[in-house]
């Protein structure tokens, strides 16, 4: 079962405002991008479940956080349906995210009362999303609606919790825009953590990134 409960881990999502994404097959690379991440502060992490064995590659890396990261809160991606999250759940994840919203999962991960964030494109989307629980919805492709989408939604709904995910940058400005129009946090992927970083194992260029992340992040949002 998860190490963190469900409120620690909204409350290091919101704290951190940044959530860095990533896979890759080969685990001991991954536990390498772990301990960059945690060396700069980060206490957050979403696994995407893209790869065949992801399960497998996630429980090393689980296992390696429980003992090397205490504080690492650890999450699984790309999930789309019941089946495999229960799977991910059982390996320890302490949240659940999917590009669209399925009611299934959320069904699954309050049984276990592990922080579910579906992705969500509309208004009723999100509603639903939140009756069944879900304190944060994802906002998938967040190139595709921008800032002003969150800005609009939490105008008659400032309870709403946005997490945009694809088309956000490390720029500041771009940070900016979203943090500005109400995003409680941002998913980060590729633009964080490169195909380059992984090829040549530039992990302490991985840190000075997250670090610098990170303390943008805080700026922005005081």
């Amino acid at each position: 079962m998860a190490t963190h409960t469900r409120l620690q881990t909204l409350s290091v999502i919101h704290d951190q405002g940044i959530m860095p994404l990533f896979y890759h097959p080969d685990a001991a690379l991954g536990k390498e991008v772990l301990r960059a991440c945690y060396d700069a502060g980060g206490r957050l992490l979403e696994f995407t479940n893209r790869g065949d064995f992801a399960h497998e590659v996630f429980r090393e890396l689980n296992v390696y956080a429980r003992k090397e990261l205490p504080e690492m809160v650890i999450g699984v991606g790309s999930v789309n349906d019941a089946a495999t999250a229960a799977l991910f759940l059982q390996l320890g994840a302490s949240f659940i995210v999917s590009a669209s919203l399925r009611e299934d999962i959320a069904l699954v991960c309050n049984r276990r009362k592990v922080a579910y964030l579906p992705g969500c494109a509309t208004l009723t989307e999100i509603g639903r999303a939140e009756e069944l629980g879900c304190e944060i919805v994802k906002l998938f492709p967040g190139s595709v609606y921008g800032p002003e989408f969150i800005k609009s939604v939490r105008g008659p709904q400032p309870w709403t919790s946005i997490m945009p995910t694809g088309g956000v940058t490390t720029e500041v400005d771009n940070l900016r825009g979203w943090y500005s129009a109400g995003a409680v946090c941002v998913g980060l992927g590729s633009q964080l953590i490169g195909n380059e970083v992984l090829k040549e194992r530039k992990f302490d260029e991985l840190t000075a990134a997250v670090r610098q992340a990170l303390s943008d992040a805080k700026e922005l949002r005081k």
